[in-house]
């Protein structure tokens, strides 16, 4: 056996610097890196951490305006609040556990207060600008990959005062990275909906809000679907509203110190519990506490003195306490909602007359159900235990501890061909497979029974862990992986209607993707390319010349497991399914899943000719 060299001298021990440790360790400060598919990718954080020095010169009442330009690869964000003191410009974006967060009284209730994250956003940027202006004066000074390329002098000038900070994140790093629109948007109208009176000019187009959170569930939901007025109530350092609609499930939205917590905490924990106690001594009946939230849609904020995370990225609160020597977070928001929410429904006997409706509906529905969810709960064990249709992975979303849950994936497959194939090739760690039998049956308009009635939903539900709560989702992203056919589009539209019909909130929490697998596969002996359209196809055979080998895929099943890695590897594209704020879900459904409709026809009918003539136009450039 050959020797191993292990000695553990003093050439063992390494110090890194701030931006090597950045660099090398990204996910300890930014999570997850991605390729912006998925709204908490790392190239979305780099953003959010300068926009929130900026939102925090607006709450310490500093500047009433920001300005944000994203394009496909680069960032600046310009605020005009104070400017960083000239003298510190440097060190303030490139000395770690640096920054004016530490003075409480300087920025009391901030969401940065370790000094971190400019600099995580500098590092891990091939270019990074920042500019101050105070009083006339302004210094700048610009980094390559956290490194020092310019330190220019302090000159004259007669812009108003305010920081400006441009970057391009590394590509890399972030390897084939490209900012979504609609997730930019989502995180810049939840900073407007959080401070009250600021105005964002996102890429030209202006945001503001006048009723905060009353805004973000308007904006959110259908409000003629609602059963009753959306209740909005404010505090000291809290704000929160809710109401009833009809669509399954729970839906939250949480922020601490305008933060959006995507993973709640503390906070939404309280949340939850105060409002089904509250409601519960407001009508004197012991209701279940899951059909006094069941088709809830609720948002609240507070503001906390020294937040504590429980990660970098601050998606999910851990402190118990609002201030130094102040109540518990719990306690505070139950005393809240105990008073407010009761004196609420005292006032407008209407909407409590509306809630107790909805409540004893979910009520009705749930003892309907109750045994069909104990017969289907043992099929489902029973199938478990004797089938393979589910090959689960060692790290699921609920294993917070893990810097790879946020990783974990599963794939929804169409026949053992193309389940086989994924199996072999995925990351056992982080990917599961789950293979369906046929094409899923057509839930649009039916009941919720029927996912406890049908066998593949029943299993998909226990297999996803959602049966009760979305908190318990056992993988961060859904993927429908099915083939780029007629059937193949047919069974992705059946099973996105599956969930946007009985499990929302995981679309609406951005968990649901489709998976693009390449169309082509164009080679020569020197090079293969693989294509995912006409008009990659029609690039690639224009760059490798004469008479490439062309194979078009028909089905996932053709392609083999060692070339399918290098698709759902580091290469993987995945599309989110994001829902248009404008179009609510029950719309949605009744457009694409509904009788047919002359409007429908011609939509498919433009579309498809649209399509053509983009070939066309592709063929005609290629061979010209």
């Amino acid at each position: 056996m050959a020797e191993v060299n292990n000695a553990y001298t003093e050439d063992s021990i390494r110090s890194l610097d701030w931006r090597e440790h950045i660099r090398l360790r990204p996910g300890m400060y930014i999570g997850k890196l991605g390729d912006g598919s998925s709204q908490d990718d790392g190239i979305y954080i780099l953003v959010k951490e300068i926009i929130d020095n900026a939102i925090d010169e607006f709450v310490m009442g500093n500047g009433k305006t920001i300005e944000i330009k994203i394009s496909d690869h680069k960032v600046q964000v310009r605020d005009y609040g104070r400017g960083i003191p000239l003298g510190k410009v440097i060190d303030c974006v490139s000395k770690i556990n640096t920054g004016g967060k530490y003075d409480s009284k300087a920025f009391q209730k901030s969401v940065g207060l370790n000094g971190v994250g400019t600099k995580a956003t500098n590092a891990l940027a091939s270019y990074f600008k920042v500019q101050s202006v105070r009083d006339g004066q302004m210094k700048v000074a610009e980094f390559e990959r956290g490194e020092l390329i310019q330190d220019h002098p302090i000159v004259e000038t007669t812009q108003r005062n305010g920081t400006t900070v441009t970057f391009v994140p590394d590509d890399t790093i972030f390897k084939n990275y490209r900012f979504i629109p609609e997730y930019l948007e989502n995180q810049v109208r939840n900073y407007v909906y959080l401070n009250a009176g600021l105005t964002v000019n996102f890429n030209g187009q202006k945001y503001y809000s006048e009723h905060g959170l009353k805004d973000l569930l308007s904006h959110k939901t259908d409000v003629e679907a609602l059963r009753y007025p959306i209740i909005h109530l404010r505090g000291d350092d809290i704000e929160l509203a809710l109401s009833h609609g009809d669509e399954y499930g729970e839906e939250y939205y949480s922020f601490v110190n305008g933060q959006y917590t995507t993973q709640g905490g503390t906070h939404l924990a309280a949340f939850r519990e105060a409002i089904a106690r509250t409601v519960k001594e407001f009508f004197k009946k012991d209701y279940e506490a899951s059909d006094i939230r069941a088709s809830i849609i609720g948002a609240i904020s507070i503001r906390v003195q020294e937040p504590v995370f429980e990660s970098q990225t601050k998606t999910k609160l851990g402190s118990i306490a609002m201030a130094h020597d102040g109540p518990t977070v719990r306690g505070y928001i139950n005393d809240f909602i105990k008073e407010h929410l009761d004196n609420f429904l005292h006032k407008n006997p209407a909407v409590a007359d509306a809630m107790k409706r909805r409540i004893e509906q979910s009520e009705r529905e749930r003892k309907d159900m109750a045994g069909i969810k104990k017969l289907a709960n043992q099929r489902a064990k029973k199938a478990n235990l004797h089938n393979r249709k589910l090959r689960d992975c060692r790290v699921h979303f609920t294993d917070e501890k893990s810097d790879k849950h946020l990783l974990s994936t599963l794939f929804i497959t169409e026949g053992d061909s193309a389940s086989g194939s994924i199996t072999k090739s995925r990351n056992v760690d982080t990917e599961a497979v789950f293979s369906l039998r046929g094409k899923p049956l057509n839930c649009y308009g039916l009941k919720k029974k029927v996912v406890y009635e049908n066998e593949e939903f029943n299993l998909l539900q226990h297999a996803l862990n959602i049966e009760e709560s979305l908190e318990d989702l056992r993988y961060n992203r859904v993927v429908i992986a099915t083939d780029a056919d007629v059937d193949g589009m047919h069974i992705r539209l059946l099973l996105m209607t599956f969930f946007l019909q009985f499990f929302p909130d995981l679309v609406k929490n951005g968990h649901l993707f489709i998976l693009e697998t390449p169309l082509f596969r164009v080679r020569n002996k020197k090079e293969t390319i693989y294509c995912y359209n006409e008009t990659e196809k029609q690039a690639a055979m224009k760059k490798l010349g004469k008479n490439p080998e062309i194979t078009r895929f028909k089905g996932l099943g053709e392609i083999s497991p060692d070339e399918f890695g290098k698709f759902i590897g580091d290469n993987i594209r995945l599309e989110p399914v994001i829902l248009n704020a404008e179009n609510s879900i029950p719309k949605i459904l009744s457009y694409f899943m509904g009788k047919n409709t002359p409007e429908r026809q011609n939509f498919i009918i433009d579309n498809l000719k649209i399509e053509k003539d983009i070939v066309e136009d592709v063929e005609e450039e290629v061979y010209a």
